[in-house]
């Protein structure tokens, strides 16, 4: 097992790039305490409201709450939900002078209403067209220029189907990333499922990956996900994949060995951000050692904790190191 104390602080020496959807996730709590006379629904009375990075911000947030120097590329709109976005990311030393601001754009914003720690309602406001040309000529030159000149560790790749990720972009990206024999890692959705040709490690869901290969299954098993991945190895010729299998844990592949890692037992409160967690842990983790069994184990770790608090929070690196301390010491 790698140094654990070494390998926290080598984070604060690690650069990472994340390209994808940024979204605001708004909360909005209060208490419930009748049913509206107007309708059979509930009348919410807010106390509080909080706004959050959500998407690619989140995978943000996580990189850099565990000190990695970390920079965001992606297309917002030039709104006052842009705007909050913006600061957010400043706020938390997040590189954003990359985001490209389009006037033919909103920005993603989510809006949450929550009760005694129980979703009541969500709202959407976003727009999922792609980028048109000149959003995505500007966003590949702007990604072009940083890896040349800075050359990360690793490059996440944040897929919410919102339209900052094209074919062609994708196309480019990674393209370039593979000239500077740079790390790269996917987190897909169904649209460009298929476009992360060549990437080292290859981050989707169970349900992400049935639906992409259209595939049905009743039991989870490791022989079944082996074929998954030599499925997927087959269309992409990635190196590792790095499949999300909710409550029964995460499973990697790679050309030499594969496995199930179990979740711990946890007291779930809410799911929402698991996976950005999880692609953020791992990428680091796997950037810095080169192992994926242990980029798998900690990353599988840091999804369960977050899960046990309400709405998308990033993992707290003290509480990550002292777990890891505890469930992956030999």
């Amino acid at each position: 097992m790698p140094d654990l104390d070494k390998l926290f602080s080598a984070f604060s020496s690690t650069k990472v790039a994340i390209v994808g959807d940024l979204m605001l996730d708004t909360y909005w709590w209060g208490n419930v305490e009748r049913i509206s006379p107007e309708a059979p629904v509930p009348v919410v009375v807010l106390d509080q409201k909080e706004l959050r990075m959500g998407g690619a911000g989140n995978v943000a947030l996580n990189t850099a709450s565990l000190g990695a120097s970390t920079v965001v590329f992606s297309v917002i709109g030039n709104d006052e939900d842009g705007r909050s976005l913006i600061n957010l990311l400043q706020r938390h030393n997040i590189d954003c002078s990359h985001v490209v601001v389009s006037n033919d754009r909103i920005t993603t914003n989510k809006t949450r209403v929550i009760s005694r720690n129980q979703h009541m309602l969500r709202l959407d406001a976003e727009m999922t067209k792609d980028i048109n040309n000149a959003e995505q000529e500007l966003l590949v030159k702007k990604f072009t220029g940083f890896i040349i000149a800075e050359k990360p560790a690793v490059v996440i790749f944040e897929d919410y189907n919102k339209g900052v990720l094209t074919e062609q972009g994708i196309k480019e990206m990674m393209q370039i990333c593979l000239e500077n024999n740079i790390i790269t890692t996917v987190d897909p959705k169904r649209k460009n499922f298929f476009s992360f040709k060549g990437a080292t490690i290859f981050k989707p869901n169970l349900k992400e990956v049935k639906d992409g290969l259209n595939v049905l299954l009743d039991d989870v098993n490791e022989a079944f996900l082996n074929d998954i991945h030599q499925q997927l190895k087959n269309i992409l010729q990635h190196s590792i994949s790095l499949i999300t299998l909710s409550e029964k844990g995460v499973f990697y592949k790679n050309d030499h060995t594969s496995k199930i890692i179990p979740t711990h037992v946890r007291s779930i409160a809410d799911v929402s951000g698991a996976g950005d967690t999880v692609i953020a842990v791992a990428s680091l983790v796997y950037a810095a050692t080169k192992d994926i069994d242990f980029a798998a184990a900690m990353a599988n770790i840091a999804g369960g904790l977050v899960c046990e608090e309400v709405g998308t929070v990033a993992i707290n690196k003290q509480k990550l190191f002292n777990e890891c301390c505890y469930l992956l010491a030999e």
